[in-house]
């Protein structure tokens, strides 16, 4: 199972760099999710990350299907619920890049990078 993911994964990073705008956002909504977990005092704005959906064209329920999927992928199948394959390799991917990210800059300047990159999308905890 999970070198079909791997494999899906590594196919669609092997696409042109113009990714289709759900993996952008599938990208994007797991960005926001890693931040409200790994970096201090952070929240999500869930109703943004709805808009932007809607800004991108994306089908309604969009950001529930990312989120589901985002969330078994990440707890092992015990919360959300699995989505079509597409999707799930999605997640896959950004999950990979934004692990590398972390990695590569640290998770101090990750989640510092994270409060421009994400404005709108995150915000400091009341």
């Amino acid at each position: 199972m999970r070198s079909t993911l791997l494999i899906a994964g590594l196919l669609l990073a092997a696409q042109p760099a113009q990714a289709d705008p759900r993996s952008a956002y599938v990208t994007l909504v797991l960005q926001a999710f890693a931040a409200k977990v790994e970096c201090p005092n952070t929240d999500l704005v869930y109703q943004d990350l709805v808009q932007k959906a809607q800004e991108m064209h994306l089908p309604d329920g969009t950001t529930e299907k990312v989120r589901k999927a985002i969330a078994f992928m990440h707890t092992g199948g015990k919360m959300g619920e699995r989505q079509d394959d597409e999707l799930m390799a999605e997640v896959a991917v950004a999950t990979q890049a934004t692990d590398l990210d972390q990695r590569r800059l640290g998770m101090t300047t990750w989640c510092e990078t994270q409060k421009t990159h994400l404005a709108g999308f995150i915000r400091p905890k009341n």
